[in-house]
């Protein structure tokens, strides 16, 4: 057979292949389930998922969903879906009060981190992950989801306690959001029933709803007809189907059940707008949305390819505004664009912008001729073939990590699908499509999606939240901004060539002058021939991602108190122009279709690198490594961009309770000292330089000596060695000094304490800061980490479960050998003013036992179990390889001591917690600073009963 006719039979093959692959692409299939998972229902209308999933070992992840949240309440029940949840947690039919958390956390589950819950506007979810080392656990897992789905109990004391808890929870969320949020609720969702049904619920209700009105919401929405069961892990499919049989069989439907119907979200037809501000507002913004319409029904490949229009369509337009940002008088900081859901059933148009000095006339001004530009101008040729190659290399990754994708990755997919009939046809079909149907979206398609999609002339709704000072627009005054910017004359987008490639030609490489073998821990190191060291651990966690560290001392410690401005932002100066010849802009062109990032920076103590990149692009990766070192683009218009937004930023955030309270707490904690890390005011970015800031980055950052380079990832040694010795090879080393500066920054000693008075809403947070000198060791910081974890049990149960007088906060720590041995404690619980010292008195008494008697054996059994847990699956994980390698670098460890950690974990007695405390908690020497509202509770209390007017 000659070699022509080969070739005509090969490409034939290939040609009907293709014509076949086009033909089952038809735009009104339906999109098939994936052979990944397993969809059925049970007989009672319980529909499960199943996938069996190896990532991470060992694990399962188990979900209840229920088709019910807050817009399901009936008047007297306004917050209680999500008092349900609560109480799913507080005694069932096989688990009492606090035994089921206890018995989750014995098996190294924790409490928030990992077993939670969440409740929305049409859904309740339940989060359940368990290890799979015995049968027994999982047996009892889906116990607890069948209780969950009809076995809550609902004790009337138990009721009574966890309102307490909800309260406060309540109490969290108050503040200037809350207090706009309940004016342009009624206006965002257009009078629907979505902005009287917030999950959280009302006060009045919260406090004197009877047990039986919650019990009739869970017995009138918790039924199988509206729950799901996610189970995705390490389990036999079979068995888990079993499992779901035998629990979830046996639940019935009522016989009368109410109808579950979804809120209607009613079409605007006129034009408003609405003026909101606050005086602890976070930042000012306009929003500008356009009529609310249904979401199309998705389920079929045509609807599947909208999508990827719509995606197309948001990235050309975002782009556009992004390059706004960039002018030396931008209209906005930031801002964007897009078809965006309002709910899951219904979406909009919106236009929105974050405002800078400005204000709000020429950003509505921007947004909407952009818009306008879109729509009467379309996009250009450059533009779709860059959004085009982004997505792609997106779908691409997705695909080449499959089969490491973590468990809980698809459990959210599977309850989009049962929520909101998401598509769940699997990577290798989803990528097929996209591969298939990217291609052939056009350009005359794209233009004509962006006039169809824009909307041109309709009602909509002009919104402003902001500050009050200085004087915000009225909203006559942003209807006449939207008009005026109607009726302006547009030209088409300039759109600007830039290069194609980040290098026109790669430098003159280095070489590896030697190499040697870690086998124990699988690690490789290198010297190139301009001194600068590598280590390389190629790993098999992931499919398409490599991570790239380096560090060493110096840092922010060089420069002088003058300095410390320069010093602090020159790595955020220096990025914000970019690299030499290419803005950042011209770089995200450059960039596209590639997954690759660096950044450098000083910081406080240390020069540091860090990079990440998809297994193809390792060398985009160390490219734009040598251009961070090889020169600084100088732009003062990019200059007074990035510090004109960071003033404005600081200027809108003065007045936050927040705020103040984080720099009273520096303040206290350092006395003032000028190298604390407290937040700036407005007016002192003024006084950072450039040319001083850019003199300082090319200090530390024209020169690679002393850098060890980490590389850990998907990549092949005998690939990725000539590009090192090229890239990190060529990197200039002059001498430079490699050695921190201790500036002499220290914690005060002795009993500090310090109120702030912030915020018109009654709530506090309390703050203890225990510091000191101490010898650092791998062994101590364990013994720390250890004593903090137990601290934080200890606090849950008795602050929140037993007193009921947080919902949130806790402690955290660390051991530091930089600048000098020295450990701190940071204890925050938000609570109360009328709770403040009982919460002070209940956590000094919980240190003095933790002192005195040490911890429960049981307590310091479900940390150690807890930690076990999480540092098997951390093992499979590159960026805990990068960190704990850095890390010994930095400070002398061992890096082998990370395969002694379980064995290390195992040794911790009580006994070690206990010496913990006794050393760390020293009650004559700790910050204590308490933030309270500018009124006392009885003053508010008063002046909010005051008749007004």
């Amino acid at each position: 057979m000659s070699n022509n006719l080969v070739r005509g039979l090969c490409l034939a093959a290939v040609l009907f292949a293709h014509s076949l692959a086009h033909a089952a692409l038809k735009l009104d299939a339906p999109i098939p389930v994936g052979p990944q998972v397993k969809v059925g229902k049970l007989a009672n209308g319980l529909t499960y998922y199943i996938q069996r999933n190896a990532r991470p070992e060992r694990k399962l992840e188990l979900r209840l969903v229920v088709k019910a949240g807050s817009i399901l309440e009936d008047e007297d029940q306004r917050g209680l879906a999500h008092f349900v949840e609560h109480m799913a947690f507080n005694g069932s039919t096989h688990f009492r009060k606090h035994e089921l958390v206890s018995y989750l956390q014995s098996i190294g589950v924790g409490f928030g981190a990992d077993l939670n819950a969440y409740t929305s506007f049409d859904e309740t979810v339940y989060i359940l992950p368990i290890p799979t080392d015995k049968p027994e656990h999982v047996t009892k897992a889906f116990q607890v989801l069948e209780d969950w789905a009809h076995g809550v109990q609902f004790a009337p004391d138990a009721i009574d306690k966890e309102r307490g808890i909800v309260l406060e929870e309540l109490r969290l969320g108050k503040g200037a959001a809350d207090r706009m949020g309940k004016q342009i609720y009624p206006r965002l969702f257009n009078g629907s029933k979505y902005a009287e049904r917030l999950p959280i619920g009302r006060e009045e209700v919260l406090r004197s709803f009877r047990p039986d009105t919650l019990r009739r919401f869970y017995r009138d929405w918790y039924r199988p007809d509206l729950m799901a069961v996610v189970v995705v892990g390490d389990i036999d499919p079979a068995r888990a189907e079993k499992l779901i049989t035998t629990h979830f069989t046996r639940l019935k439907n009522p016989a009368r059940p109410r109808p579950r119907e979804y809120a209607a979200i009613p079409p605007r037809q006129d034009t408003e707008a609405l003026v909101v501000t606050d005086p602890e507002a976070n930042g000012n913004s306009v929003l500008i949305r356009y009529p609310v319409q249904p979401v199309r029904e998705p389920g079929t490949i045509g609807a599947y390819r909208d999508e990827l229009v719509q995606a197309l369509f948001g990235a050309m337009l975002n782009q556009r505004l992004a390059e706004l940002v960039q002018l030396p008088e931008a209209p906005f900081l930031g801002a964007s664009s897009s078809l965006g859901k309002l709910t899951p059933r219904y979406h909009s148009y919106n236009a929105s912008a974050a405002l800078g000095p400005r204000g709000a006339a020429p950003a509505i001004a921007a947004l909407v001729q952009e818009n306008e530009r879109a729509r009467r101008h379309g996009f250009g040729a450059a533009e779709l073939e860059r959004a085009k190659k982004n997505m792609m290399r997106n779908y691409e990754q997705a695909w080449n990590e499959r089969a490491k994708s973590d468990s809980a990755t698809y459990a959210a997919e599977y309850i989009r699908n049962f929520l909101q009939q998401e598509a769940i046809p699997g990577i290798d079909t989803e990528y097929r499509y996209v591969q298939e149907l990217v291609p052939g979206i056009t350009l005359d398609e794209m233009n004509a999606y962006a006039r169809r999609t824009i909307p041109a002339d309709s009602g909509k709704l002009v919104l402003y939240t902001g500050v009050d000072k200085p004087e915000p627009p009225t909203g006559a005054q942003l209807l006449a901004a939207v008009a005026e910017a109607e009726r302006a004359q547009v030209a088409p987008h300039d759109e600007k060539a830039v290069a194609a490639l980040l290098m026109e030609k790669p430098p003159a490489p280095g070489a590896i002058v030697s190499q040697r073998e870690d086998k124990a821990l699988g690690l490789t190191h290198l010297l190139l021939s301009n001194g600068v060291k590598v280590i390389l651990k190629p790993t098999d966690f992931r499919n398409d991602q490599v991570m790239l560290s380096a560090a060493r001392f110096g840092g922010q410690s060089l420069y002088g108190d003058g300095d410390i401005l320069n010093a602090r932002f020159a790595n955020a100066i220096v990025a914000s122009m970019g690299v030499p010849n290419f803005s950042p802009l011209d770089m995200r062109k450059i960039l596209a279709g590639k997954a690759a990032g660096v950044t450098v920076g000083l910081g406080s103590y240390t020069d540091v690198v860090a990079g990440a990149s998809g297994a193809s692009d390792v060398e985009t990766m160390l490219q734009l490594l040598w251009l961070k070192f090889s020169g600084v683009r100088r732009d003062e218009d990019l200059f007074r961009s990035y510090v004109g937004k960071q003033a404005e930023i600081a200027r809108n955030q003065s007045a936050q309770p927040g705020r103040r309270f984080g720099d009273a707490l520096v303040s206290a904690l350092f006395n003032d000292h000028p190298r604390a890390p407290r937040s700036l005011q407005a007016d002192e970015y003024a006084k950072i330089d450039l040319d001083r800031s850019i003199d300082i980055f090319r200090q530390r950052f024209s020169s690679a000596r002393d850098l060890t380079f980490i590389v850990v990832g998907s990549f092949d040694p005998a690939a990725i060695k000539p590009l090192l010795a090229t890239y990190l090879g060529s990197l200039p080393t002059p001498e430079l000094p490699v050695a921190y500066r201790d500036v002499g920054l220290r914690p005060v000693t002795g009993v500090v304490k310090r109120e702030v008075r912030s915020g018109t809403e009654p709530k506090s947070t309390v703050s203890l800061n225990f510091t000191g000198p101490a010898e650092f060791s791998e062994a101590e910081q364990l013994r720390l980490s250890a004593l903090i974890e137990v601290a934080n049990l200890r606090i849950i149960d008795v602050l929140r479960e037993q007193m009921a007088m947080i919902y949130g906060g806790g402690a955290s720590g660390a051991l530091s050998k930089i600048p000098y041995g020295n450990y701190s404690i940071s204890i925050n619980l938000p609570t109360g003013p009328e709770h403040v010292d009982k919460v002070l008195a209940a956590t000094f008494a919980e240190i003095r036992r933790l002192q005195e008697k040490g911890p429960d054996a049981a307590d310091l059994a479900k940390v150690k179990s807890n930690w076990i847990q999480n540092h098997r699956r951390s093992l499979r994980e590159n960026g805990y390889w990068v960190a704990n390698l850095q890390s010994a670098l930095t400070e002398g460890t061992d890096p082998a001591s990370i395969l002694e950690v379980e064995k290390q974990v195992q040794a911790l007695s009580t006994h070690d917690v206990q010496a913990a405390a006794r050393r760390y908690f020293d009650t004559n020497n700790y910050v204590q600073v308490v933030l309270n509202p500018e009124k006392p509770a009885t003053e508010a209390a008063e002046a909010a009963a005051t008749p007004k007017g």
